[in-house]
């Protein structure tokens, strides 16, 4: 595996681990469809909330939330329809929300959440 892989293996990881210490329970990892891939789907105790992990090992190329840009943004979104399709029991009723983890480093890990991404 190369030394990228791995490191954004282990970013998913300390996202996940991240999460699920405030409480969250993960749902699906690595989620894929025609459209793409979720980094996670979680329950945080209110909403159903699909988030993408990104992880660099340094700011020195900019910030990781920096990927996140509006395009990227609008395809979380179709993402996040597409999995709550699939998975109607888990979805039905529920609010959904876009978040996005930002995992610097190559261990330990610094680590930021922004909530509710339009």
């Amino acid at each position: 595996m190369a030394a990228k892989d791995e490191l954004g293996r282990a970013g998913e990881q300390a996202a996940g681990t991240y999460l699920q210490e405030r409480g969250w329970q993960l749902l699906d990892r690595n989620w894929r469809c025609r459209e793409g891939e979720v980094d996670i789907v979680a329950d945080d105790g209110r909403e159903l909330v699909v988030v993408e992990v990104k992880t660099r090992a340094s700011d020195l190329f900019g910030h990781p939330f920096e990927a996140v840009d509006a395009r990227k943004l609008g395809r979380l979104w179709r993402l996040a329809r597409a999995w709550c399709t699939a998975h109607p029991d888990e979805a039905r009723g529920r609010r959904v929300r876009v978040d996005a983890v930002a995992v610097l480093g190559r261990g330990p890990f610094a680590i930021e959440h922004l909530r509710d991404l339009r």
